[in-house]
């Protein structure tokens, strides 16, 4: 038998020598406080996008080595509007993530096998700026972020896992992350005061870790049509020991808090026609009673809330007729002052969208209620109802990241 041997390098893909600035979903899990042991662990939803400069790019190298194994370069750049951002119920504050630009975050993409270009290895080291509205840090040592690739671009399926399963639980777990999804590698990493020349203040104790599970900004890159970052004012109906409370909740986007909710057309999707979305982040704060003070009501991260905007027959988003119905199968959590509940199953939310602009759409929860459970699966309450209301919001192509 002869063995055929491959030649692929990443030539042949004929990649542009532009940037690419796409969108991007992460999650970190945070533990707050100078002790990583006793701190208090939240994870955390971010969005926003990124700019990855990489060959062909002047200054950046194609290779092969010896073995035939070819790799090109790449670098994560910085700029006040470029990264990602969320919101904390922790901090009860906006958390933004930056590259530090005094700093090298700079990788490679790689074959796994020499002469076939994908599956390929994508590796990034990465120093990071950790901000929120009042403290700016850094860490002392480069994370190690890595995945494997499909394609470059290496977008991810629109509405499907970041992991391989939908584990429950603010961790600590176990990370199995999906093709395309990239992780941290070496971790937990504390993060320091910084002074203005983004180095860590010497004699300081640190005040977050990145924990490890789930990663520093566990991440992967989408390709939507349609990025809605809106203000919402919310109110859920829950059932605690048999007494129902309506808790009325409230998150800004312009703080990082509301709701993301992403389009991907037929063009962007491979599912045919209709338009796929999601809910992918959502951050709305009030107080409860029931639940011993501050809640704030997010979507999972391991469990996608995916939905559909329309009939479901059209070739294109530019054709969808308005009013047009939107619909999620919503994945709540709930963080409260003992700890965060899930939600133990999906609850349908829908709503009218009059055109692109979501201010003044409701979304409403219908049919079934859904237990609130520990990770552990104690019932600690319901989730009965449910009612978003989405208003004032920035619209586009590409997510606002800059407070």
């Amino acid at each position: 038998m002869s063995t055929v041997v491959a030649t692929e390098t990443y030539e042949a893909l004929n990649l542009n020598p532009e940037p690419l600035q796409p969108h991007i979903l992460a999650a970190a899990t945070v533990v707050f406080g100078s002790d990583y042991y006793a701190g208090q662990r939240e994870t955390i939803n971010l969005s926003g996008f990124v700019q990855m400069n990489k060959w062909p790019m002047p200054g950046f190298e194609h290779r092969v080595d010896d073995d035939g194994r070819a790799e090109f370069e790449t670098e994560l750049i910085s700029a006040p509007e470029i990264g990602i951002k969320g919101y904390s119920y922790t901090l009860d504050d906006r958390i933004q993530i930056l590259s530090n630009p005094f700093k090298p975050n700079t990788g490679y993409v790689r074959q796994v096998i020499p002469g076939r270009n994908f599956p390929a290895y994508f590796h990034i080291r990465r120093f990071g700026i950790l901000e929120t509205s009042t403290k700016r840090m850094v860490h002392k040592d480069v994370i190690s972020m890595q995945a494997v690739i499909e394609d470059i671009p290496p977008w991810k399926k629109p509405l499907s896992s970041p992991y391989l399963g939908k584990p429950r639980g603010d961790g600590p777990l176990t990370v199995v992350p999906a093709p395309s999804v990239v992780a941290g590698q070496n971790l937990p990493q504390a993060w320091y005061p910084a002074d203005e020349f983004n180095e860590a203040i010497p004699g300081t104790d640190p005040a977050v870790f990145f924990a490890e599970s789930t990663g520093p900004c566990m991440s992967f890159l989408v390709d939507p049509s349609i990025i809605m970052q809106t203000t919402v004012e919310g109110r859920i109906t829950v059932e605690v020991d048999g007494v129902t409370e309506v808790i009325d909740l409230a998150g800004e986007h312009l703080k990082a808090a509301g709701a993301e909710i992403l389009l991907f057309g037929p063009d962007k999707h491979d599912d045919g026609a209709g338009v796929l979305a999601q809910l992918a982040r959502l951050a709305i704060v009030g107080q409860s009673k029931a639940f011993g003070g501050r809640v704030m009501l997010r979507v999972s991260w391991p469990r996608p809330s995916e939905g559909t905007l329309g009939e479901g027959s059209e070739p294109e988003l530019s054709v969808v007729r308005y009013p047009a119905d939107l619909d999620f199968d919503a994945n709540f959590e709930l963080a409260t002052p003992a700890g965060p509940l899930y939600a133990d199953h999906s609850v349908h939310l829908s709503g009218s969208l009059n055109d692109l602009d979501p201010e003044g759409t409701e979304l409403k929860m219908h049919g079934v209620d859904t237990p609130l459970v520990t990770k552990d699966g104690v019932v600690k309450g319901r989730l009965t109802g449910a009612r978003l209301q989405l208003q004032a919001a920035i619209v586009g192509e590409r997510a606002t990241v800059a407070v």
